[in-house]
């Protein structure tokens, strides 16, 4: 037997395009963001690989100095593979540097707020803080500013 029309439940799909995908989302936003992410985990792991062998290994300095020389690396590392792989811009490197830099210290200002306020104020483990707030800080202020600000297209001069 049949159900009449009014009964019968319809689940509309989505156009072809879209299956699978959040409405709204691109693919290409999707690969970019995926991208950033492989580059943001990439330089974390060669600033921290950088600080250990410093320390550890090396025996150059104690944990300050293998901080700033593994953050060094780690900063430059993430603006090579963003410029050349995540957003593949040709455009003035100084320019872009200074722009990244600028970004970066608003990135500082954002973990240490953050750390302070999970950690500190709300009493979470400093580690597992650090984790929420580094992936929120990514994804919420360094993805979209490295994307419309540091590593935006550059804009077509008209041509006589």
């Amino acid at each position: 037997t049949r159900q009449p029309a009014w009964r019968t439940p319809t689940i509309a799909s989505p156009p072809p395009g879209r299956r699978g995908r959040a409405a709204g989302v691109s693919a290409s936003f999707l690969r970019t963001l995926g991208k950033h992410q492989l580059a943001s985990v990439v330089a974390t792991s060669l600033d921290y690989l950088t600080m250990i062998l410093v320390v550890s290994v090396l025996e150059l300095g104690g944990p300050v100095v293998g901080t700033v020389i593994g953050a060094s690396v780690g900063a430059i590392s993430n603006f090579s593979l963003n410029r050349f792989f995540t957003f593949k811009t040709d455009d003035h490197a100084p320019s872009q540097a200074l722009r990244y830099a600028l970004i970066s210290a608003g990135s500082l200002g954002w973990n240490a707020a953050g750390e302070h306020v999970l950690a500190h104020v709300l009493g979470l483990q400093y580690i597992v803080a650090r984790v929420i707030v580094g992936v929120a800080v990514g994804l919420l202020w360094n993805f979209p500013m490295h994307r419309s600000f540091v590593f935006r297209p550059r804009r077509q001069q008209p041509t006589p």
